[in-house]
This record gives C-alpha cells, sequence and structure tokens, in this order.
C-alpha cells in the first residue's frame, strides 16, 4: 500500500497537467473558432452529437398519427392492416368482433385497443408497437389516435428504408385480397366515418341493361384503374366521375353495388343535407381513403334551385352560357345547395385544388332529373360520364327472367317485349313480379302481363283525360 502512495503523482504535479490540459483546449478552441467558419463549425458540432447520441442513447421513437396534415394518414392505415396480423404472445389485449350483420356465425375480425402492444421482427430487428389515444382539444373533433414505434436507435435507417415500405406494401396487398367490403356512412355527432359489412350480390352478370351499355362502362372501369401513369404523365389527378341518371326504380342504385363489386371498393355514402358547412365537407371528404367509391345519391334533392344561372340575365349583359371560366361557378354557389353547403364547396374536392388530396376514387352521383343540376357540375373532369338509367327494355327484361327465373325462353316473352315497347315500365317493377308472385315461370309471367296491360290502360285513360282537359 505504502508502495502504491509512493508511486501515485504529487497535487502539485496533477493541477499542473490540468492547467497544461485547459491550456490546450483554449487554444485549440481559439484556433477552432479563428480558423473555421461557423457554418462548417455547426455542421461539425451536429455530426459529434449524432455520434454521441448513437454510442450512448440506445432508443428511438416513431410517431405515426392517423391524420397527416389536413388528410387521412396513409402510414397509419397501412400499420392498423398491418399489425393485427403480427399478433403474439407479448401482446397482451385484442379487440374482437364484426360488423357482418348478415352473418352471426361469421368469425370475429382482430383489432388493437389503446396501449395494446404488438412486437414485430423484421431482417433480425426487433419493433415495438403501441397503439394511444389522446383527448381531442376540440368538442367536434374525435379523439386523435396515434402508434407508436419504439426501436434501436441505430435501426432509423433501416426503418425509413425498408421497414415501413415492407409495410405499406403487406397492407395493399391484404386491402387487394380482401374478401368482403365496407359501406361508410358519416357520423356528425362522432365526427368520423362508421362502417358496416357491404355484401350486396348485384354484379355485372346480375344487371338488368343493355349489353352494349354494360359492356362501355365495365371496359371504362377497368381502363381507369389501369391508367395511373397515364393520369400523372398528363397532370390529372387520378379520379373518375360518374352520374346515374333517370327515373325511380331504373337500377341506379343497383349499378352503384355492382360498380363495388367489380372494383373491390369500399362506398362512402355522403349526405348532403346533414353537412353544417364547406369546411366539415372539406374535412369529411379527407378522411375518405383511397381505392373507394364516394356516393352522392338523389343530389337534385340537395339543391334549392335547379339551375342557378339566370340564362336571360346572362344573355341581356352578353355572357357566354359556355364560359369556362371558374369564376362563374363562385358566383352563384351560394344558389346551389343547401346554405350550408354550397356548390363552389363540393367543386373544390371533385375538381379543385382539394381533389388532389388522393388518389384512385370513383365519385358517382345519382340523379331523378338531370335537367335540375347546375351545369357547372355536369361538366367533365367532375361528371365524366353520364349513363341514362332508362325504363325496361325487351334485353333487360330476358336478363331479370335468367335471374329470377332461370329460363332463357318462354312462350310468354314476346308478349311481354310487344307490351314492353310500348309501355313505360321500370326494372324494379319488372323484377317485384317476377320474384314475389310465384316460383312458377308461367303464372309470374302472366302476372307479369297483366300489371303492364294495367298499366297500359291506366296510361291510355290518363292521355284521354288530359287531351279533354285541353279541349276545354
Amino acid at each position: 500500500m505504502a508502495s502504491l502512495l509512493k508511486a501515485m503523482p504529487s497535487m502539485s504535479t496533477i493541477l499542473s497537467l490540468y492547467a497544461s490540459i485547459s491550456g490546450l483546449s483554449m487554444l485549440f478552441r481559439t484556433i477552432f473558432n479563428e480558423m473555421i467558419p461557423r457554418g462548417i463549425r455547426d455542421l461539425i458540432a451536429k455530426h459529434l452529437s449524432d455520434l454521441f447520441a448513437t454510442f450512448f442513447s440506445s432508443d428511438f421513437t416513431f410517431i405515426v398519427e392517423d391524420r397527416w396534415q389536413a388528410v387521412e394518414n396513409e402510414t397509419f392505415r397501412a400499420v392498423e392492416v398491418y399489425l393485427p396480423t403480427k399478433v403474439g404472445p407479448s401482446t397482451k389485449s385484442l379487440l374482437l368482433g364484426t360488423n357482418d350483420t348478415n352473418n352471426i356465425v361469421a368469425p370475429p375480425k382482430l383489432g388493437l385497443p389503446v396501449d395494446a402492444k404488438v412486437v414485430d421482427c423484421f431482417q433480425g430487428m426487433h419493433f415495438e408497437w403501441t397503439l394511444c389515444e389522446n383527448e381531442a382539444e376540440k368538442h367536434y373533433h374525435s379523439h386523435k389516435k396515434y402508434f407508436q414505434l419504439k426501436c434501436k436507435n441505430n435501426y432509423r435507417e433501416q426503418v425509413m428504408r425498408s421497414y415501413l415500405p415492407y409495410i405499406s406494401q403487406t397492407a395493399a396487398e391484404i386491402l387487394n385480397k380482401r374478401e368482403t367490403l365496407n359501406i361508410y356512412t358519416y357520423d356528425d355527432e362522432d365526427s368520423m366515418w362508421e362502417s358496416t359489412v357491404f355484401k350486396h350480390p348485384a354484379t355485372f352478370d346480375t344487371l338488368a341493361m343493355e349489353p352494349d351499355l354494360k359492356k362501355f362502362i365495365i371496359e371504362d372501369l377497368d381502363s381507369f384503374v389501369q391508367r395511373k401513369d397515364y393520369f400523372q404523365s398528363v397532370g390529372r389527378v387520378w379520379k373518375r366521375g360518374y352520374l346515374l341518371h333517370g327515373p325511380p326504380g331504373t337500377g341506379k342504385s343497383t349499378l352503384v353495388a355492382a360498380i363495388a363489386n367489380h372494383l373491390r371498393f369500399n362506398i362512402y355514402d355522403l349526405q348532403l343535407q346533414g353537412v353544417r358547412n364547406d369546411s366539415q365537407l372539406r374535412r369529411i371528404l379527407t378522411s375518405t381513403t383511397n381505392r373507394s367509391i364516394l356516393l352522392i345519391e338523389d343530389i337534385d334533392c340537395s339543391t334549392q334551385s335547379s339551375r342557378s344561372r339566370d340564362r336571360n340575365k346572362d344573355a341581356k349583359e352578353g355572357h357566354d352560357d359556355d364560359d369556362d371560366d371558374e369564376g362563374g361557378d363562385q358566383l352563384d354557389s351560394k344558389l346551389s345547395f343547401d346554405p350550408r353547403v354550397t356548390l363552389s364547396g363540393l367543386l373544390n374536392f371533385i375538381d379543385g385544388l382539394w381533389s388532389s388530396c388522393g388518389e384512385e376514387r370513383i365519385i358517382i352521383f345519382t340523379s331523378n332529373y338531370k335537367e335540375k343540376l347546375d351545369p357547372a357540375l355536369l361538366r367533365p373532369g367532375r361528371m365524366d360520364v353520364h349513363i341514362y338509367m332508362g325504363h325496361c327494355t325487351p334485353a333487360a327484361f330476358k336478363k331479370l327472367a335468367l335471374t329470377y327465373l332461370g329460363i332463357k325462353e318462354h312462350v310468354l316473352f314476346k308478349c311481354i317485349e310487344d307490351l314492353i315497347q310500348r309501355t313505360i315500365i321500370t326494372p324494379a317493377e319488372v323484377a317485384q313480379h317476377l320474384i314475389m308472385k310465384s316460383d312458377d315461370p308461367q303464372v309470374a309471367l302472366g302476372s307479369l302481363i297483366e300489371f303492364i296491360i294495367m298499366k297500359d290502360t291506366e296510361m291510355v285513360e290518363k292521355m284521354r283525360v288530359k287531351t279533354m282537359s285541353k279541349r276545354l
């Protein structure tokens, strides 16, 4: 012990060494400050700080919120789809449920409750995910959800470069293979879309429609979903607008169901009457997801004025009805919809700058009276394809008979076809008699003939009364 104490330097030696080191450090700092520009000094300091953080701080946390700026966060949605497939023993709680009201014995789906943890492994790296929730600051906003990803600090680059892209790709594959579709309605009280399983049986195979029109619609839909690169190359948003118009009972809603089943797109059913203002409309529409159908039914019933432009006034002032100026849309925006939602507010989403907030979307409007709609809505880019859903034709009748009765020919077909060509009858009326009257084709077709004759007689009588009234 004594020899060890003798070997230790004296206090004066230690102080002298300290003074020398301090003097050298001050000298180096002075040279560093005088010889090296400030920008380079800051860059060196940053790299040294990152180096020390890498070695002395082992953990790092990523936060993935449910919304990114003004739109739905697609990364959050991908993680939400991906994580239930990675549930393991480390996960202590799970959500179970099903929204398939048509099948009570359907196996429940897995979901993650708030504070649930999921451990995932990717390329030898371990990650811990936690679903968290914060209360909304404002009463009309829903609670904010976010995923918290914890990993080693030196995994940060791999997370950004490999792990998150892998999650997005896996989620896309899961969504593409989904067996069930959802239909969404907006809950104003909770400020969120609520869904239920969409199991409408309509397909293009069962649709009672003229073959040429059906072929056109299918080819147009298939072309749309395959032309992402083309839309980008010509500088257009990847969306497509359809107007389905015609009398009630002509199959507009059934066609929407067939389109959803064909594309495997979820449906967002928006009731404009329940939207308070343009700001809420924008928030509602930006919270819809890609690869979906936005459905606005009976849009003519959402208007106060069937035509907000005064054609006579425009003619007097020398205005061109075909003027493509967006300002014209703005001037009449207060007149076309309920005062709470303006025409310009809707147009800004379907064809304005806000239309770029999302892609691969189908927007479908339905109307019983196309002539009541403002011309600003009918232009290409808003309603790109106008599809008239007319009264039942012989071809449509044969399709209905094959679908509901399982027959391609019958002795009564010729009589029914002749009656349909001179009597206005909707596919819904035809289907009602084929479904409800009898399983026997003879009885069902006979009942349909009686109905068409009765309707034809009523129409003739109405025309006779109308003619007599004009004469008087």
